[in-house]
């Protein structure tokens, strides 16, 4: 893909706020970080949109939490029309890490990962969606 250079005007503050924003997460340049921003901020806009999206909950918890794996079962049955693939790692003898594929519209996943998340246990979750098409 072609890259086209343009020039940007920031205030001195928010230029400082760019350059420790490159160094904490390891950007090689002001130019990928920015690319980075405005990447995210459009794939969050299609997702105000509702439209189709494809992306992963993941989850930390304790096994041995009582009743947990079922209740995630339960809320994921209702939702089996937008979810792709579990999928559960054993971090250690106690805790897991599960991750579920999901694609559908945006608002049904964000559901979905508020339910999941929700569930008392869960000591971790995110839901991470991008673009589709």
């Amino acid at each position: 893909m072609a890259v086209t250079r343009f020039g940007v005007s920031l205030e001195e503050e928010l230029l400082k706020a760019l350059d420790e924003y490159v160094r904490e997460n390891s950007f090689s340049n002001r130019s990928q970080a920015i690319r980075f921003l405005v990447e995210k901020n459009l794939v969050e806009h299609k997702w105000k949109c509702d439209n189709l999206v494809a992306g992963a909950i993941t989850l930390v918890y304790n096994l041995n939490k009582k009743d947990l794996r079922a209740k995630l079962l339960d809320v994921q049955t209702e939702y089996q029309d937008v979810i792709l693939s579990s999928q559960l790692f054993h971090i250690n003898p106690d805790n897991c890490l599960e991750i579920v594929a999901v694609k559908g519209p945006s608002f049904k996943l964000t559901n979905l990962a508020d339910q999941l998340i929700a569930v008392k246990g869960i000591q971790h979750g995110k839901l991470i969606m991008s673009k589709v098409g």
